[in-house]
């Protein structure tokens, strides 16, 4: 059996800053949780003013939303000023006022809500049928229950996200029925004990999505370090450093917010655990954010189960699950995971040590079969991170840079000078200036390889040269940045614009070839026909 419910409430004065000033995805987030919950709106009177109630006038723009039955969603029904909203908004709390009468409406859910004026009548009639209501806004809930209506939770909005309130007024009415409810977060239902597949907060540890969300804050680490290094600008060596001891808290937000999915919530909570795993470097920051995002579920599910109030709910949940993360990190596993990530870098740099020639050709030839076969973002990425975390430049990224965006840039590139056709030349354009503007996708260069091995044998021949004159040179880079800043932002400026200039040339020119090869020989079988 769906319960009916009316949700009645305006954006509010600390609300709008907390999710009142967009309403519709404050009220689609409360819809999808009454949803999971087998809940049904029947009724919605909600204002939405254009600034905070608290400095809010009669002119200040509003609209105000109601419950359209037929398309089940939130219409907005009037719109003007604040004072004419308000004389709608009067009008359909009469409305909702009977429905409630009529017990059509089963539970309130309330948000700064006016119990004196606008929603007067509504309050009234739920006190009389003693309707359970359930809401946010300190001042309002206090004056409804001292008006004799049936509040079952009340809490304050500071705090809070759309999310948390949510859940917490879908709880509280479950509770009081004593019906069976499973959050839905981040698009699938969950549970403290959930275990199906796509619901277990275990089962969103996903280290390559961690680490390429991340990819940001390393590429601006590499930026201020060239910057650094322009006359005048030496100061910014100090900023380098202090991004560097930042490196650890973006890892740990990432990796809580993708694991919980509580918004705020547990960006918090990984900022707190981040901050605490600094001394463990990016693998410290890696389980301090992990542990914090799985805490943060668990903590945040029982809380709401308590009926803690909606902003004790995210205190908790935000502030000590950072805390028990970071301080197991801090006490615990900051000493091995700083040994870990020095461990992983000087292993690299003895391997390379022994023959940086060899080993540039090897990880040349080999970084397009990785990247095409899910190797690269797994495994490589994050020893291109560990390795910019202490120098903010990687040998592994410079083998980037020259083996993956030179060559897609030199395959792209003959592809617009001689293509096969005047197609391709427009689907190579775009291509090329990404990867010469951003240092990124490399994947533009698949159509052209993938149709002809010709080509795709000298792109990782390419790479393979481009590589070797890495190692050659003892290049250390990066990719992701603008090829013009991929020398800069190197410890060999010359050495590195070589190996570039060298790889893209490369393909640019067996691509060309092949292009023109394949040009003739169509030519060819046109005049024999």
């Amino acid at each position: 059996m769906h319960r009916q419910i009316a949700i009645i409430g305006s954006s509010g004065g600390n609300l709008y800053n907390l999710g009142g000033k967009e309403p519709q995805k404050l009220l689609d987030e409360i819809l999808l949780q009454m949803e999971s919950a087998g809940l049904t709106c029947i009724a919605l009177q909600f204002i939405a003013a254009q600034t905070s109630m608290d400095s809010a006038k009669d002119t200040t723009g509003a609209a105000l939303y109601s419950w359209n039955i037929s398309k089940r969603a939130p219409v907005i029904i009037a719109e003007g000023t604040l004072k004419e909203v308000n004389q709608a908004a009067q009008r359909l709390d009469q409305e909702i006022a009977e429905q409630i009468d009529l017990g059509e409406i089963e539970g309130i859910i309330v948000m700064s809500a006016d119990p004196e004026n606008t929603n007067r009548r509504a309050f009234e009639a739920a006190a009389r049928h003693k309707v359970p209501v359930t809401g946010t806004g300190g001042t309002s809930m206090a004056m409804l229950q001292s008006k004799g209506v049936q509040v079952i939770s009340a809490s304050g909005t500071t705090g809070t996200t759309n999310r948390t309130r949510a859940v917490a007024f879908v709880t509280s009415l479950c509770k009081h029925w004593r019906m069976p409810y499973r959050p839905v977060i981040g698009g699938a239902a969950v549970s403290a004990d959930s275990t199906a597949s796509g619901t277990s907060p275990w089962k969103r540890i996903n280290i390559r999505g961690i680490m390429m969300a991340s990819l940001p804050g390393f590429i601006g680490m590499a930026l201020i370090l060239a910057a650094s290094k322009i006359p005048g600008l030496s100061q910014l060596t100090a900023v380098f450093d202090l991004m560097i001891k930042a490196l650890p808290v973006i890892i740990a937000v990432i990796a809580a917010k993708q694991i919980s999915e509580l918004d705020e919530v547990s960006i918090v909570a990984g900022i707190v655990a981040g901050v605490l795993s600094v001394e463990g470097g990016i693998i410290g920051g890696m389980i301090g954010g992990i542990g914090a995002g799985l805490i943060v579920h668990y903590v945040f599910r029982k809380c709401v189960e308590w009926r803690f109030p909606a902003t004790t709910v995210n205190i908790v949940a935000g502030g000590v699950s950072g805390l028990i993360a970071g301080l197991f990190v801090y006490f615990l596993i900051a000493p091995v995971a700083l040994a870990a990530g020095e461990s992983i870098r000087y292993l690299i740099e003895t391997l390379v040590s022994w023959s940086p020639a060899f080993a540039g050709l090897i990880a040349g030839i080999l970084i397009w079969p990785a990247i095409i076969g899910g190797v690269y973002h797994a495994a490589i990425l994050p020893i291109v991170l560990l390795e910019m975390e202490r120098t903010s430049n990687s040998f592994l990224g410079a083998v980037d840079m020259v083996g993956l965006v030179m060559v897609s840039a030199g395959i792209t590139l003959a592809n617009i000078i001689a293509p096969r056709d005047k197609g391709e030349a427009a689907v190579a354009a775009p291509g090329f200036a990404i990867n010469m503007g951003f240092g990124t996708f490399v994947e533009a260069a698949y159509p052209f390889m993938f149709s002809n091995k010709l080509v795709f044998v000298g792109a990782i021949a390419s790479a393979g040269l481009g590589g070797l004159l890495v190692g050659m040179f003892e290049v250390r880079g990066t990719a992701y940045v603008p090829s013009f800043l991929g020398p800069v932002t190197s410890n060999n400026t010359v050495g590195f614009l070589i190996s570039m200039a060298a790889s893209l040339l490369c393909s640019f020119l067996i691509t060309f070839l092949v292009n023109k090869m394949s040009l003739y020989r169509d030519s060819k079988q046109t005049i024999s026909m």
